[in-house]
């Protein structure tokens, strides 16, 4: 199993103390985060991209390139790239910028996103968001395998044996499709034959699990190695302690306040208590041997190789975050990856290669 720290880069008062932080601050935090991941070991840093209200997520490129210059071996992600609301021409542009500044660690999770507040500010409406992703990505994944690109579309002005640079490190970059609920997302990775990111959050697993199953399903149909596919998960919240009591209390306030904020905005409680939620939804909240538990209900459901901490630090202090990553890296990780064994993250290619590289050459993504 390979863990990944994930952060929205949520931008709210603390739950506990009602202070909050300046933007300067709190994207600080996110650099200094990443850096604690890389020094314990861990696979991942994602970034997610929103643009709304709490989040100041909006510019993933910017953060991770920060990061790239702050560290050295910890692999980039993002979570999720919203292909919906973007030119994929310039996407590409700054994700190409980033790898080579990365070395060749980045890797992308793309996704239409979500939140109608965001969909407005880009003039992208419910009935059309899933056929901009679906020609966006055509498009991206075009850019990063092609010498030039001819491409005719729907929602953005052709273009003609375009060249676009600069070029990548990688060649080509792995893409992650994020899905939620919807079998669109699951197709498309499907069709191009790559990895599938269950987003695994806000609902009870049995929904993710159903559309993993249907993707698996959808793979063997398409002819493929059911071998080769390949699934990661996301979780809901974390809080570990050795005391699962103190976990739990100490993960309160946090669920409190997102669920007053869901409130605020007319959204039904997917979860009857504070307890249900610890008990059914992804969260991982509780002891090392709870929270162990909880990840291999997880891979039995989803059969997932890598999975994303929902660990921002929230709630906590420098010493408290910090603890937190350790006690999970020291005491349930090895257990983990000894008996959850996972294809390794891929690798950033030889860059001499890239000298030499073959455009017709078969595009084949490590896995």
């Amino acid at each position: 199993m390979k863990f990944l720290v994930l952060t929205l880069i949520t931008h709210t008062p603390d739950p506990v103390t009602g202070v909050q932080t300046s933007t300067h601050e709190r994207l600080r935090r996110v650099i200094e985060h990443a850096e604690l991941a890389e020094e314990l070991g861990y696979d991942g840093y994602a970034v997610g991209e929103r643009h709304e209200r709490p989040f100041i997520s909006s510019s993933p490129p910017v953060v991770l390139s920060h990061i790239a210059a702050r560290t050295r071996t910890i692999r980039l992600f993002t979570g999720v790239t919203t292909l919906a609301l973007l030119d994929p021409v310039r996407a590409y542009e700054d994700y190409a910028t980033l790898d080579n500044l990365a070395d060749g660690r980045l890797e992308l999770i793309i996704g239409k996103g979500n939140g109608s507040a965001q969909r407005e500010l880009f003039a992208v409406t419910p009935e059309d968001q899933w056929d901009r992703n679906k020609e966006s990505y055509e498009l991206f994944r075009q850019l990063w395998r092609t010498p030039t690109v001819s491409f005719q579309g729907r929602y953005r002005p052709p273009i003609d044996t375009a060249e676009v640079w600069p070029k990548p490190f990688q060649r080509p970059i792995r893409v992650w499709h994020g899905s939620a609920t919807s079998e669109r997302s699951v197709d498309l990775a499907v069709q191009y034959g790559e990895p599938l990111f269950s987003a695994n959050v806000t609902n009870p697993i049995e929904p993710y699990a159903d559309l993993v199953a249907y993707y698996r399903r959808r793979w063997a149909e398409a002819g493929r190695d059911p071998r080769d596919a390949l699934v990661g998960a996301g979780t809901a919240g974390f809080s570990i302690a050795r005391r699962s009591q103190d976990a739990i209390e100490a993960f309160r306030p946090l669920y409190v306040a997102r669920e007053k904020a869901l409130a605020a905005s007319g959204v039904q409680p997917v979860f009857a208590s504070y307890e249900d939620f610890v008990d059914r939804s992804s969260a991982l909240i509780g002891s090392p041997q709870q929270v162990g538990e909880k990840i291999r209900r997880i891979h039995q459901y989803l059969g997932n190789e890598v999975l994303h901490l929902h660990a921002d630090g929230e709630g906590q202090s420098t010493a408290e975050h910090r603890a937190s990553l350790e006690l999970f890296q020291s005491e349930v990780a090895p257990e983990l990856r000894r008996d959850l064994p996972s294809r390794p993250l891929a690798a950033p290619v030889n860059p001499a290669s890239e000298i030499q590289h073959n455009h017709s050459a078969s595009e084949k993504v490590a896995i």
